[in-house]
């Protein structure tokens, strides 16, 4: 497969999959301020700086209102990794691969573009905010959904799963460490129902909170929520999970063009760092600063593998 055309599948399910996932990390940011009485600026200013936009943000605005994060977030022009210029770049992506797609897919993307150019040609507000996330997450798992049920298991529908994979595992990191990052006004609400109810809401923000309940019988804990989410294999939004379905596509393409690629080598020891570890040793650590080592080796390894695949040569 010509490189660009593998470029073009990896990143328009990598721009379909951040669409989703900026819904999810806002999601968590206004459920979370919900918990809260008085000033909610902190909580808004952490999705931002989560979302790794705050230089570009601050050029801008000079506050963390919840209507500009709201509107920068989902519909701003300016900011390329909101909702309204993700799903526009990858219905771009999609344009250019469309030979490879099957129809459904593409009637897919080019309807869920439509519905967001009319979703959101206006401000969104916190009244409305819910129903607009929702309807991120349905269309996107519409896409998924054709993407499954209508493409060969080949290098196509290869180079689709790791942009999905790469950009989920980067953004699981992100909206975990919205926990952790100035979200608790102080040390204090540690264990307390305050924080307990925001871990509660991260869950949700993932989809996440029945099967938890599965398996944990409804016992909500900071260390359990943090062990499914990072280590825990059947969770298809865990860390560990992510970067297992990275390393299983990487080695499909591996066999079918009979070359093992760099990648891969960086894969294994990505997916290494989840197995057979222990939630507790990730705390000793520091959960924060094992999101952001995590986030930044995500990106390396993205990078590496569009060098090894050549999309832009």
């Amino acid at each position: 497969m010509l490189g660009k055309t593998a470029g073009g599948l990896f990143w328009m399910f990598r721009y379909l999959e951040r669409c989703e996932n900026t819904a999810r990390l806002l999601d968590a940011g206004w459920r979370i301020a919900l918990t809260r009485s008085g000033d909610t600026t902190g909580e808004w200013e952490s999705v931002i700086n989560t979302a790794g936009i705050r230089d570009l943000y601050n050029q801008k605005y000079d506050n963390f209102d919840a209507a500009n994060v709201i509107s920068f977030l989902l519909r701003d022009p300016d900011n390329p990794s909101s909702v309204l210029s993700s799903i526009t770049a990858a219905r771009s992506n999609a344009r250019l691969v469309r030979t490879a797609l099957s129809s459904e897919v593409w009637e897919a993307v080019n309807e869920y573009w439509m519905a967001m150019k009319a979703a959101l040609a206006r401000p969104v507000t916190q009244k409305n905010l819910a129903g607009i996330l929702s309807e991120i997450r349905n269309r996107t798992a519409i896409v998924r959904g054709t993407l499954h049920g209508t493409m060969l298991r080949n290098d196509i529908y290869n180079f689709c799963r790791l942009g999905t994979f790469v950009e989920r595992a980067d953004n699981t990191a992100r909206i975990l460490d919205v926990k952790y990052y100035v979200l608790l006004p102080s040390a204090s609400f540690v264990g307390s129902s305050m924080d307990n109810a925001q871990w509660e809401n991260i869950l949700r923000s993932v989809s996440a909170e029945r099967a938890f309940s599965w398996l944990n019988g409804g016992e909500i804990t900071p260390v359990a929520i943090a062990e499914f989410l990072l280590l825990d294999r059947r969770m298809p939004r865990s860390l560990a999970f992510c970067h297992s379905k990275i390393l299983e596509n990487l080695d499909l393409l591996e066999s079918d063009y009979g070359q093992r690629q760099p990648c891969q080598d960086l894969s294994e020891k990505c997916t290494a760092r989840f197995r057979n570890r222990r939630v507790s040793e990730i705390f000793e650590e520091g959960l924060h600063e094992f999101l952001e080592s995590a986030i930044h080796s995500t990106a390396h390894l993205a990078a590496q593998i569009e060098q090894d695949y050549r999309f832009y040569g």
